[in-house]
């Protein structure tokens, strides 16, 4: 037993927020004209939203919608959510009738080397363990939907296979919520005739899933539904797509979900009301909250808050081009959120050294934070920078940075809502809130009328400033084929690390000119885009060498401790 790690430290996220005792949900309802009837309680301070409410609320959704983005993730930290969250607190502490829309934590992270994602300090939502763990228990259906799919196609393999299929060319792995390397290959139906054919398999973690991309794209049961019948899991024999829908179970995939696709309503520590749900990874998938929560919160809010996974260059690319392309959204403002100690570590500071001040480091560093801040304005939005302010920040390293951003048109605001909660990013959010009273020119990066190709050149040369792309010849007639079958109007996710702008993890600050290797791709045709795999990016990660899961615990009044 690890006794240190049941230490509770009070200073601690858990600590914070056990601290402070959450206002009754149906307060929080309240707050944006939800009633009580319209919430289906998960205990005293958390809710779904009911579906038929939901609807009304989205279909009429005019508030002024703030993407919240980052420079490329270092071990460093940014804490993009914190500052997500500290500017929603900032924002209603000024008046402001206002809703923050957030991503549902992937229990894979939470239990590997990135933790959860519920915020930090004073500005987080809460119950945070409950959120970080099974919550309304959204990803577990989603995994249920996703595997009955699988364990059908096997089924209907066993008794006859009347649609021809070729079990060479399944492509529907399973999935599970969790980091399991092992179970990236593995071999199915071994022990005999009774368990079926024997074939090679393989796992995905569940927030990779298409289930899970068509939940947080869909708009209503029926699209929900129609969208799960499009999925393409096989081919037969002659080489033709064999769908979901010829499998005749997505409507029972639809029952599984049914519950989950209510919006989750929760709350900050400042009791301003947070809409969870769903949660797509942004370097495997799309990285953003439901359409549903967003569209729902932005009926009922005249600010939302919302952030896209990693940096700029894979969860806000993702989050203008496909989220806001399908589900009508027209963002106002992005900020991007950076620290000192994170541009350090891009400008070639190692991480035991990040303590001492190093202005030149931050000045190169900042190559990486400049080019988010142009792609930002590329799509046609103003970008307002974050800084995460931490204690040893110098005033010279700051000035490096203002300086860096000033030559690009950005203000820069020190923030330290982490300390000091809403308090700490008044002057962030009045900015915001200035630029979003004025008119969105808001474009995507590339028409729907490019070929795939052109589209996967266009992300790679004019977001990742990457010199050319090699996609391998599978993967190219594999875009012929998408294209042949219908396919080729439709958006592109790439899947590509998120700790640099190239494939190459270890590239940071802002290279340019290098070769792109997009090794294969994949049709999503139910949430309708191509996934483009570039380098070693997997679909199921593993475990770090010590887990975060060693630190978690439940003490004898069922306090649990060690999520952060």
């Amino acid at each position: 037993m690890n006794t240190a790690a049941r230490t509770i430290d009070p200073t601690s996220d858990a600590a914070i927020a056990a601290s402070v005792t959450p206002r009754p949900i149906e307060e929080i309802g309240d707050r944006l004209g939800v009633p009580a009837a319209a919430l289906y309680r998960y205990g005293p301070d958390k809710a779904k939203i009911a579906l038929d409410f939901a609807r009304k609320a989205e279909a009429k959704a005019d508030g002024r919608l703030i993407l919240v983005t980052a420079i490329n993730p270092t071990p460093a930290g940014e804490g993009k959510t914190t500052t997500t969250i500290g500017l929603g607190d900032a924002l209603a502490r000024a008046g402001k009738r206002v809703a923050i829309a957030l991503r549902e934590p992937s229990l894979g992270p939470v239990f590997g080397s990135k933790g959860g994602a519920t915020g930090g300090g004073h500005a987080q939502i809460v119950p945070m363990q409950d959120i970080n763990l099974h919550f309304t228990g959204d990803f577990h259906a989603i995994s249920a939907a996703h595997n009955l799919l699988a364990a059908t196609i096997d089924n209907h393999i066993y008794w006859g296979n009347a649609l021809d299929i070729d079990t060479r060319r399944i492509n529907w792995r399973r999935v599970v919520d969790l980091n399991d390397r092992a179970l990236r290959s593995v071999v199915v139906g071994l022990g005999g005739p009774g368990n079926g054919f024997p074939r090679e398999d393989g796992f995905d973690i569940t927030v990779a899933s298409e289930v899970m991309a068509i939940f947080c794209l869909a708009r209503s049961l029926e699209d929900l539904e129609e969208r799960l019948g499009r999925m393409v899991v096989a081919q037969n024999r002659a080489r033709q797509p064999i769908t979901a829908g010829q499998l005749k179970v997505t409507g029972a995939m639809t029952a599984l979900l049914r519950d989950a696709f209510q919006p989750n309503l929760v709350q900050t520590l400042e009791a301003t009301p947070a809409v969870v749900h769903g949660g797509p990874f942004a370097n495997i998938a799309h990285g953003c909250n439901s359409v549903m929560a967003t569209r729902t919160a932005l009926g009922l809010a005249d600010y939302v808050v919302t952030e896209a996974g990693f940096g700029a260059d894979l969860g806000a690319e993702k989050f203008l081009d496909i989220k806001c392309r399908q589900a009508g959204l027209t963002p106002s403002v992005v900020v991007i959120v950076a620290t000192v100690r994170a541009l350090k570590m891009h400008g070639g500071v190692a991480q035991k050294d990040l303590g001492a001040e190093n202005v030149a480091a931050v000045s190169a560093g900042t190559s990486n934070l400049v080019r988010h801040i142009e792609n930002m304005k590329a799509f046609g939005l103003p970008a307002v920078v974050a800084i995460n302010r931490f204690t040893g920040d110098t005033a010279a390293e700051i000035d490096a940075i203002r300086a860096a951003c000033a030559a690009v048109g950005a203000s820069v605001h020190l923030c330290s809502h982490w300390a000091d909660g809403s308090a700490g990013a008044v002057g962030l959010a009045e900015e915001v809130a200035a630029l979003a009273a004025g008119p969105s020119a808001f474009r995507p990066l590339y028409a729907s009328e490019l070929p795939l190709l052109a589209k996967i050149e266009a992300i790679a040369t004019r977001i990742y400033r990457a010199g050319a792309v090699a996609v391998e010849p599978g993967a190219l007639r594999k875009l012929g084929e998408f294209e042949a079958q219908g396919h080729g109007d439709l958006p592109i996710c790439m899947a590509k690390t998120q700790y640099s702008f190239s494939a190459d993890p270890t590239r940071r600050g802002a290279p340019e000119g290098f070769v792109l290797p997009v090794r294969d791709v994949r049709l999503s045709a139910g949430a309708g885009f191509v996934v483009a795999l570039c380098g070693d990016v997997m679909t199921m990660p593993g475990l770090p060498s010590r887990p975060a899961a060693e630190d978690i615990f439940v003490d004898e009044t069922g306090f649990i401790g060690g999520v952060f």
